[in-house]
């Protein structure tokens, strides 16, 4: 079956109509800002009605323009510049209320999170994580952020944990270099996406371990080499990366470990809280949670 877009209409461009031509070529030469427009704005601009381009849609056989749209965000992922995004969330909001927009857009991606991510593939990483020798969690720029979260706490109930948040191909491969089939990596990364990530994800495959995908989809390049991929619903059109879900995401793993190896977790922290309370790290007032 033919699912890139540009493949679907090159297919397809003979037997359109006159106005369906139009709508082609538009997407073909401005697919970015395509991408951000309602139907009925996107056939004000080329021309033609609005029931036009949803038949434009439904003919190169998406369900609808929403499918078409969502098609042509998969195309620009990787290739909106900052400046583009800025202008994309200016034209969002418009006159509105930023946080209005912005909390309401990140309930949506959660939601989004929860609808499409594989309950299958996510206890097949949580089981790859408890398995594993080592875990090496690989996640740089806005990414390493959550890397370091997950890391933190992957540590505190494991203790086998290498964060790695170098984004220089030699220092990912040293970081590396000891990886094995009895180890497991989890990389972590959103539009725009890291080259170094995906490639880490290729050499981490190759020496055996075992690959774990936190990303936005399937057509992300750290998909292609994981076993287990969890889709984590990201904002590759706002100024700033929204991590929300990535974060809540991350969040159920965590707990999903902390339950499987429930016994060991509460010896652990039994004495931590014991050396907590002894050197004083706490205030009376503070929750005993080290964030």
């Amino acid at each position: 079956m033919i699912t890139h877009l540009l493949v679907r209409i090159d297919a397809k461009m003979s037997t359109f109509s006159k106005g369906q031509k139009l709508i082609a070529e538009f997407i073909e030469q401005h697919y970015d800002r395509a991408a951000f427009l309602t139907a009925s704005k996107l056939g004000e601009l080329v021309g033609v009605s609005e029931s036009t381009v949803v038949r434009f849609a439904t003919e190169l056989g998406y369900g609808g323009y929403p499918e078409l749209q969502k098609a042509m965000q998969e195309m620009i992922k990787d290739k909106l510049t900052s400046v583009q995004r800025i202008d994309v969330t200016a034209a969002k909001i418009g006159e509105g209320s930023v946080l209005d927009m912005v909390l309401s857009q990140d309930i949506l991606k959660i939601r989004r999170t929860l609808e499409e991510t594989s309950r299958e593939d996510f206890d097949r990483a949580v089981e790859s994580v408890i398995n594993a020798e080592n875990i090496y969690i690989f996640g740089v720029r806005s990414s390493s952020s959550l890397a370091g979260f997950l890391g933190y706490y992957f540590d505190l109930i494991l203790g086998n944990v290498h964060i790695v948040t170098n984004s220089s191909r030699s220092g990912m491969y040293e970081a590396l270099l000891r990886i094995s089939d009895k180890d497991a990596i989890i990389g972590i990364s959103f539009p725009r996406y890291s080259r170094t990530a995906a490639e880490a994800m290729t050499f981490a495959k190759s020496r055996g371990a075992a690959t774990i995908a936190v990303t936005d989809s399937l057509l992300s390049p750290l998909a292609q080499s994981a076993e287990s991929v969890l889709i984590a619903r990201s904002d590759m059109a706002s100024v700033v990366d929204s991590l929300v879900a990535p974060l809540s995401l991350i969040n159920a793993l965590i707990v999903a470990t902390v339950i499987k190896k429930k016994d060991d977790v509460k010896k652990t922290f039994s004495v931590l809280e014991n050396v907590w309370n002894e050197q004083g790290v706490y205030t009376s007032s503070q929750i005993l949670d080290n964030k």
